[in-house]
């Protein structure tokens, strides 16, 4: 496309999210910069459990610890990126931005092209160990304290350090941490001169930044009616098509995959986020409760409503640390009962190696989860398939020894010869343990946290409010419940509500939409936050808030210790909660029976 084409207007941006996590498809640049009209370009690669790798492979070289992926996509777009004027801002520094930075500068120099370069520091804190281990820190959940030596601690900074790389007349601008909306709220702040105050605007900026930065998830992906979602093969990456007055409208390129309906960018503002009335940031607390979505055109959804105030005086510190060991070991048992044999195999094999460890006197595992792929595991007590005749035996472990586990991997296929008829996939070679990487999460002053900017031979500090905890709490929404005469039919939640779940360390979140809103007082009446703990009581150790999102027609569900430690900590096969919500949709509520003899509900 040529540059001329870009539409560039004063009274709206248009920002492109390329990427939702590190791994993901590589052509989602290509599409925007070639196809998407946009004026800013957005990566976001830094997922907790990202963080969590990149801790490793800069242990391991320290010269990485940033997402490499980056410079391998943006390389071959670097000179129409700079044809049509487009910023790129990107939080794949990672743990390494200047490393990051380096690489992309050599590409740079062999296009023939003079782009500014920006790095944003100072949310690296991992050499200030001995510093923060003199002070009062607590784990944000769990009150534990500093564990003794860190992998890695870095700040979720905000936009203003971006901003101010913008004001500098950098054309690329490379984060390490920081919230992921913050790479879409920063160049809305600067084209539209919006001042740190204005909290509304900030919060309807965050908000443009949360739908887009989880790339397609926010244009179809992972859609409740996956049926309804054409292009998988082509999905368009999410376009916020962004107003002065902080009004946006959600779209895609033309001619891609995907949808973008008021259904869809619902699911994915109601995906990893807490209390929706205080959805906290570095420059803005947000309240999302009356957010209001309409569609205004094929593929175009227009969103308003949220509100914002004052942000806090702290930052969110992720630091992550050394916590022993793990294996993963699978094998498939086929046949008649093959749950049940299956079962017996991972029964028998944990009993053989806990015989082993005392011989060789190692101690017991510190934690092990047997699940059985294919008769509906991680449903619980609410698996219908019992007499499934393939399965996966899925056997994880953590102990303090690596050497402990590598027996586990060399024992594991034993199993094939010994034990129950019908096991097969022993040909992948041996299962290998592998550290385990643990998050941290802590609050710390922003006061004590220096930020600064480098773009060439200049390196500048930059200046953070430092917030307030004045802020009045916000008005609890409140819903009237109905009052049901007649009849009602009992019907799954599927059929009555879309849902998304999310992950924050081992804190799990889902989110129901009503599909219409006369169904939302409904929902609300019956799916109670005591229904969804007693529903997943068999995975939940922690407690269940329930939060009210009445613009939308949505619940917000938090369940805390509810992910077996959650990222790479938890030996879950799903350690992030991904299919809460459809396990959710399969729970029934009752509905009235008008609404079904109206065809509102099939």
């Amino acid at each position: 496309m040529d540059g001329a084409m870009t539409i560039r207007s004063p009274n709206t941006l248009r920002i492109g999210c390329a990427s939702c996590f590190w791994g993901d498809t590589e052509f989602g640049a290509r599409q925007l910069v070639e196809s998407g009209h946009i004026d800013v370009l957005v990566f976001d690669y830094l997922a907790e459990i990202t963080m969590s790798i990149l801790a490793r492979a800069k242990a391991k070289d320290p010269t990485k610890g940033y997402a490499v992926d980056f410079v391998r996509v943006l390389t071959p777009l670097l000179t129409e990126i700079a044809g049509q004027g487009i910023r790129v801002i990107s939080n794949a520094g990672g743990l390494n931005p200047d490393a990051c930075a380096e690489v992309l500068q050599v590409a740079l120099s062999k296009a023939g092209l003079d782009l500014k370069i920006a790095v944003v520091r100072g949310d690296d804190l991992s050499g200030r160990s001995n510093w923060l281990r003199d002070q009062p820190i607590r784990e944000m959940a769990s009150g534990e304290e500093l564990p003794p030596t860190l992998l890695s601690a870095n700040a979720y900074l905000g936009a203003r350090p971006i901003v101010a790389a913008l004001d500098r007349g950098a054309d690329i601008i490379i984060t390490g941490r920081c919230v992921d909306s913050a790479v879409t709220l920063a160049p809305l702040i600067h084209h539209f001169g919006w001042e740190w105050d204005e909290y509304d605007k900030l919060a309807q900026g965050s908000l443009a930044g949360h739908i887009i930065e989880c790339g397609t998830q926010g244009t179809g992906g992972l859609f409740t009616d996956w049926q309804n979602v054409p292009g998988w093969d082509d999905m368009g990456f999410p376009i916020v098509e962004c107003s002065s007055d902080g009004a946006f409208v959600a779209t895609k390129p033309p001619n891609t995959g995907g949808l973008v309906t008021p259904s869809t960018v619902a699911e994915q503002i109601v995906y990893e986020i807490g209390d929706p009335q205080a959805y906290v940031l570095p420059d803005v607390i947000c309240d999302f409760s009356e957010v209001a979505l309409s569609q205004v055109g094929p593929d175009r959804v227009r969103v308003i409503g949220a509100k914002g105030r004052s942000p806090s005086e702290t930052y969110k510190v992720c630091a992550t640390y050394a916590d022993g060991f793990r294996i993963t070991a699978t094998l498939m048992v086929g046949g008649i009962d093959a749950a049940a044999k299956g079962d017996r195999v991972a029964q028998a094999m944990l009993t053989r190696l806990r015989r082993i460890f005392k011989e060789k006197g190692f101690g017991d595992f510190r934690e092990t989860n047997v699940e059985i792929l294919g008769a509906e595991a991680m449903y619980g007590p609410h698996s219908r398939t019992r007499s499934a005749r393939e399965v996966i035996v899925k056997v994880a472990a953590r102990h303090e020894s690596k050497d402990a586990l590598d027996l586990l991997g060399r024992e594991w296929y034993s199993a094939a010869a010994a034990m129950a008829p019908g096991i097969s996939g022993v040909a992948g070679g041996r299962p290998i343990p592998s550290s385990v990487v643990r998050l941290f999460s802590f609050l710390l002053p922003k006061a004590v946290v220096p930020v600064s900017v480098g773009i060439g031979e200049e390196d500048f500090s930059v200046e953070i409010g430092q917030g307030s905890c004045a802020s009045a709490p916000p008005v609890r929404p409140e819903v009237r419940t109905p009052v049901i005469a007649g009849s009602t039919v009992d019907v799954p939640l599927i059929q009555v509500a879309h849902g998304r779940s999310g992950d924050k360390a081992d804190t799990s979140n889902i989110g129901l939409i009503a599909r219409r809103p006369d169904l939302f007082p409904v929902l609300a009446e019956q799916v109670t936050a005591e229904r969804v703990a007693s529903y997943f009581s068999y995975l939940l150790k922690g407690r269940v808030e329930r939060y009210l999102m009445p613009g939308m027609n949505a619940l917000n569900f938090v369940m805390t210790e509810s992910l077996g430690g959650g990222g790479v900590a938890s030996l879950r096969y799903d350690p992030q909660g991904k299919a809460f919500a459809q396990m959710l949709l399969d729970m029934t509520i009752k509905v009235p029976a008008t609404l079904l003899d109206a065809g509102k509900v099939s």
